[in-house]
Formats: structure tokens, C-alpha cells, sequence
């Protein structure tokens, strides 16, 4: 039976206390993360924004949307990470139609 793929787009918000370098160093783990267990299409990197609201006392949070074909399996397992990882604010993951 063939592996179904499926497009999905994900959000992140990183923690601007990274700086500069560590920012492009999670942005960089992710790429590598989603290349590795599927096809990456695009990164948009929407840069520092303002929050809607505070989120763990910070107002400002550094966007990052990636699009990306994969099986089912690997979204969950992405989010784990994303999850465990010190710097995430806070992510979403969506499948596409």
C-alpha cells in the first residue's frame, strides 16, 4: 500500500531573548527537521512581530511559516518536538485541502 502525502503549513513563534543567532539556529533545525522526513516547499520568515497578547511575559515573538508535503505520521511527531524545544512559544500545524 502506497504512503499517502499531505500538504500542511506550519506556524512558529520563537522567543526573541534567542538574539539573532539563535533564532536562525532553531529556524535552521527546523528546516533540517521537516527536509529530512518530508518535502519542505517554502520558509517565510514574517520576522519579530507584536503579540496579540503576552505569552510567558513577552510581547514580541519572531514568526516563522513553513509549508511542507508529508505522510500523516510526521506532523505529530513534529509538534513533539516542537513541544520539548526551549525557545518555542508557540506552534500550529494544519493540514492543507
Amino acid at each position: 500500500m502506497a504512503k499517502l502525502s499531505q500538504a500542511y503549513e506550519t506556524i512558529l513563534i520563537l522567543n526573541t531573548k534567542l538574539g539573532d543567532d539563535g533564532i536562525q539556529t532553531l529556524v535552521e533545525k527546523f528546516k533540517k527537521l521537516i527536509e529530512d522526513h518530508a518535502t519542505l516547499e517554502s520558509v517565510d520568515e514574517w520576522g519579530k512581530r507584536r503579540l496579540a497578547y503576552e505569552i510567558e511575559d513577552e510581547t514580541d515573538g519572531y514568526y516563522v511559516l513553513f509549508n511542507f508535503t508529508s505522510e500523516p505520521s510526521f506532523p505529530a511527531e513534529l509538534d513533539r518536538i516542537y513541544k520539548i524545544t526551549d525557545g518555542v512559544m508557540r506552534s500550529l500545524i494544519i493540514a492543507k485541502d
